[in-house]
């Protein structure tokens, strides 16, 4: 469906190993890059003496941006694998970051692909993947001559209200479904009176 998408809620694990080589994953639920930033500085002072930190995030429900890097590793080794299962699992709103600890053996451009992919591919198995509801929010402006009508149309759409301002001119944010929005927004644009405008994100 159109407005759905898929995340997890909290941390999961992950874990491969080839000759000697140890792969830890750690996936995270995230909301923006600071937050990328804030668990990639904790991890490197955890893994203090790990050669590597390599990882991937998607953020986004509509429009997803996304990043993968290689922290060392030969180009397209590591960050790239440890996307591609992100895609492939179809989650945003994740970064997965695969921790190496370096056995003594190298295992060359193949090994290493396949090492960081099996690690992120066992933490997004370990993970508890939840459907989720693409939101948007709505801002209402109105009088009180209108607000009976107002209020009746939310109690009939089942609208979550956001906050509610009532001064000289009432004010009402609400959050509705994506794909039920331009539905919700005709049926109070017939309201004379009501000015429609979307939240900004």
């Amino acid at each position: 469906m159109e407005d759905v998408y898929q995340t997890i809620e909290k941390e999961c694990q992950g874990y491969f190993k080839d000759k000697g080589s140890k792969f830890y994953a750690f996936a995270f639920p995230v909301n923006n890059e600071n937050e990328v930033k804030e668990i990639l500085a904790l991890l490197r002072k955890e893994h203090y003496s790990a050669r590597h930190h390599c990882y991937a995030w998607r953020i986004g429900t509509e429009n997803i941006i996304f990043r993968a890097n290689d922290d060392g590793e030969p180009s397209s080794t590591a960050g790239k694998p440890i996307l591609c299962q992100l895609q492939s699992f179809n989650v945003t709103n994740i970064l997965i970051v695969v921790v190496r600890y370096f056995g003594g053996t190298l295992l060359g451009v193949t090994g290493l692909i396949n090492a960081y992919r099996n690690a992120a591919a066992d933490a997004l198995k370990n993970a508890e993947i939840k459907q989720k509801i693409i939101q948007r929010e709505v801002i209402l402006d109105f009088t009180y001559t209108e607000l009976a009508e107002v209020m009746n149309i939310v109690k009939q759409e089942n609208l979550a209200i956001v906050k509610t301002q009532f001064e000289e001119r009432c004010q009402l944010i609400f959050s509705v479904r994506k794909s039920a929005e331009e539905k919700v927004s005709q049926a109070f644009g017939n309201i004379y009176g009501v000015k429609i405008r979307k939240s900004p994100i």
